[in-house]
């Protein structure tokens, strides 16, 4: 039954890390999530405000199937759960993120042994596993979404394996929050007796009933979501298989739910290598995704990657470390962690600034993205650097950053390296940005392949640029000593970037 919504205060899962000094930055810092069909480590590495995932592992232990059923975990789930358990206590000591931070959610919560099963694991594996209520669990994987979409505004729904959870998002918050038992493993029962669209149909009204406002955007969190978008994308022949921030139309996606029912889970399998645990349970989420878009009626659907373990680690984070942009500071440890000369990124950006005065806020933060990237790849054999930068930048777990917004970036980074993006096995990509993207993207790659080689990416500043559109004229300033850095390759580069710009070029001394 669905329960009464209920406004989120900060509760018992967000205080604990603080006990521990070592943890305070944020850094090695490890997360058990105890699901109803998953057990997983995560630790945290690095980046706070984009965190880098330093170790992810995941087993299928189906710890809830039953439940409903008998009341207890499944015993044959339970002993998987606490053989991975003890694992995962021993792979925290030894990497220096003990003690571990674990949670449970539905199974746990709901089963009559589920507190003897936290007793067992505190006996054997030396882990404090708390219980997540359902409330906090909807408010955990909404911190999830945040990570990753600081402006996130809409509806969060996170389907686990014996309970599916809502949480509405908007002005860096969490709003109401519902819990129901709307998980694929609870639901699998009304199979046998023909009452599971009933069923869902009637779980969902309720929901829609508790959260009577309007969303635009529905934000897919779990396993079993993933799992959709996932053969969404082979459906659709979609050419970026990267599952965060991958956005659906309404329409498409019920097409995609409607395909799954009529296709076997041996064939959902061969298309996305997805385990038989995982995908049997994809036909049941399927339907209940249905009954989810008809009810809500969103304009748009995007998957999160993030959920309840990123959100532990947003919960722990001071708000003024919050409202940083989650793409620019993983660039910004990206620079430090890997470039030549940290720091001459935004010496390169605040160079080229002159050049994008006229782009939206939006586009200049990917323009800056792309100088702090510029030289993360240069250990990479030259024949192959371009397309190494193409791959780090649309594949790399980046949040902030949507699918046009990768391919952008990874397009600027392809065009510092190479003056033609042609030939090179990405124009099925490309097409996901349209042709003046496309060319504000080359722009931007020839600007940061001249910028750097003109100071040997060295921090000099004493040179400008200056663009006039109207008089199709572009203008480097050398002055005092910098006029000497102006050699035959720079000279061959700022000719490249002025032909891209259609503009004259124009050398001035001072």
């Amino acid at each position: 039954m669905t329960s009464k919504p209920k406004k989120p205060t900060r509760g018992q899962l967000d205080l604990p890390l603080f006990q521990y000094s070592a943890k305070r930055r944020l850094e090695r810092l490890g997360v058990v999530d105890v699901g109803s069909n998953s057990v997983r480590l995560v630790v945290f590495d690095g980046a706070a405000r984009s965190p880098a995932y330093f170790f992810n592992e995941k087993i299928l232990c189906g710890l809830g199937a039953g439940v409903a059923e008998t009341g207890r975990l499944n015993p044959e789930g339970r002993a998987r759960a606490l053989k991975a358990l003890k694992r995962f206590a021993l792979l925290a000591e030894g990497m220096g993120a003990a003690p571990l931070y674990a949670v449970a959610t539905a199974a746990v919560r709901e089963a009559a042994d589920g507190a003897e099963f936290c007793d067992q694991v505190r006996a054997e594996a030396g882990m404090d596993l708390r219980v997540a209520s359902g409330e906090e669990e909807a408010r955990l994987s909404a911190q999830g979404v945040l990570l990753g979409w600081p402006g996130a505004k809409g509806l969060m729904c996170d389907i686990g394996g014996a309970s599916m959870e809502l949480a509405e998002i908007e002005k860096g918050g969490v709003g109401q929050c519902l819990t129901s038992p709307l998980g694929p493993l609870k639901l699998a029962p009304f199979q046998a007796d023909g009452t599971l669209k009933a069923e869902i149909s009637a779980g969902v009204r309720r929901l829609r009933d508790g959260l009577p406002r309007e969303y635009k955007t529905l934000f897919l969190v779990g396993g079993s979501w993933r799992a959709i978008a996932r053969l969404d994308m082979e459906r659709r022949n979609y050419p970026l298989k990267v599952l965060h921030e991958y956005a659906m139309r309404p329409d498409d996606l019920a097409e995609t739910a409607r395909w799954i029912a009529s296709q076997s889970v041996a064939d959902l399998r061969a298309l996305t290598g997805s385990s038989r645990e995982r995908m049997r349970l994809v036909p049941i989420a399927a339907k209940v995704l249905l009954e989810m878009i008809a009810a809500f009626k969103p304009a748009h659907i995007a998957t999160s990657s993030y959920g309840i373990r990123e959100g532990l680690l947003y919960g722990q984070m001071p708000k003024a470390l919050r409202k940083r942009d989650p793409l620019i500071e993983a660039c910004l440890y990206m620079e430090r962690a890997s470039a030549r000369n940290p720091g001459f990124g935004k010496v390169l950006y605040d160079f080229l600034r002159p050049l994008f005065k006229r782009e939206t806020a939006a586009r200049k933060r990917l323009i800056k993205a792309a100088c702090l990237l510029h030289d993360v790849t240069w250990r990479a054999h030259p024949d192959y650097r371009a397309e190494v930068c193409f791959d780090n930048a649309t594949r790399a777990n980046l949040g902030g950053l949507d699918h046009a917004g990768r391919v952008f970036l990874g397009a600027a980074l392809l065009y510092r390296y190479k003056n033609s993006g042609s030939g090179r096995g990405f124009e099925a990509v490309m097409l996901l940005l349209n042709p003046k993207e496309q060319r504000l993207a080359e722009i931007v790659g020839k600007a940061m392949r001249f910028g750097a080689m003109l100071s040997g990416a060295s921090h000099r500043s004493d040179c400008a640029l200056n663009l006039s559109r109207k008089a199709h004229r572009l203008e480097l300033v050398l002055s005092g000593p910098t006029r000497d850095l102006f050699g035959e390759v720079v000279e061959t580069r700022f000719q490249s970037l002025a032909r891209a710009l259609d503009c004259t070029p124009v050398l001035t001394f001072l």
